[in-house]
C-alpha cells in the first residue's frame, strides 16, 4: 500500500494528545517520541541478536555433521538475524513516517513498506547510497540504525570467527 504525501496525516490537530491530562499537543514531544522509538527498536534488535546467536550456538554444538555444512548453517542463520533486524527498523520507519511531524524520506514519491526496507538496509549496512535522505527527527533513528548495524554485524563476525575457531581447534 503506497501512501502519497498528501494522503498522510498533514496536521496534528486530529491526532490524539500524547500527554493525556495536560492536553499538550504532539509537536512538543515529537523529538522524544523518536528517541523513545529508537531506544526501543535498538534494544529489541540487540535482544533478537543475542537470543539468535545463543540459539545458534546451542544448536550448532548439538549437530553431528561435518564442518562445512555447519558453517553454512551458521552464515545463513546470521544473515536471517540481520534480515529480521532490518525489518524491525523498517517497521519503525514506516510507523513513524505515517505522521509527517516526525519527518520524511526525501527522494520518494510515496511511502511504502518496501521503500522503508530498502532505506533500512542501506542504513543498517552503512552503505549509504544517498538517493533517499531522511529529514527532521527521523534522522535520529537513521544515525542509530547505522551504529547498531555496525555493532551487530561486527558481533556476528566475531561469533562466526569463534565458531570456526572451535572447529579448527577440534581438527588438530
Amino acid at each position: 500500500m503506497e501512501l502519497k504525501a498528501d494522503e498522510r496525516l498533514q496536521t496534528i490537530a486530529t491526532f490524539p494528545h500524547w500527554s493525556g491530562l495536560t492536553g499538550m499537543s504532539i509537536d512538543l514531544y515529537d523529538e522524544w517520541i523518536v528517541v523513545a522509538a529508537t531506544i526501543f527498536i535498538v534494544g529489541l534488535c540487540v535482544i533478537v541478536h543475542y537470543e539468535g546467536l545463543a540459539l545458534m550456538s546451542r544448536y550448532l554444538d548439538s549437530l553431528k555433521m561435518q564442518d562445512r555444512p555447519r558453517i553454512l548453517l551458521l552464515i545463513n542463520g546470521v544473515l536471517c538475524l540481520h534480515t529480521i533486524e532490518i525489518g524491525i527498523f523498517a517497521a519503525g520507519y514506516y510507523l513513524l513516517l505515517l505522521f509527517p511531524v516526525f519527518g520524511e524520506l526525501i527522494g520518494l514519491d510515496g511511502l511504502t513498506f518496501w521503500d522503508c526496507v530498502y532505506f533500512s538496509t542501506v542504513s543498517y549496512t552503512t552503505l549509504g547510497f544517498g538517493e533517499i535522505v531522511p529529514s527532521d527527527d527521523i534522522r535520529f533513528l537513521t544515525g542509530f540504525e547505522s551504529l547498531a548495524g555496525l555493532v551487530l554485524i561486527t558481533w556476528s563476525a566475531s561469533f562466526t570467527y569463534i565458531e570456526m575457531q572451535k572447529r579448527w581447534d577440534a581438527g588438530k
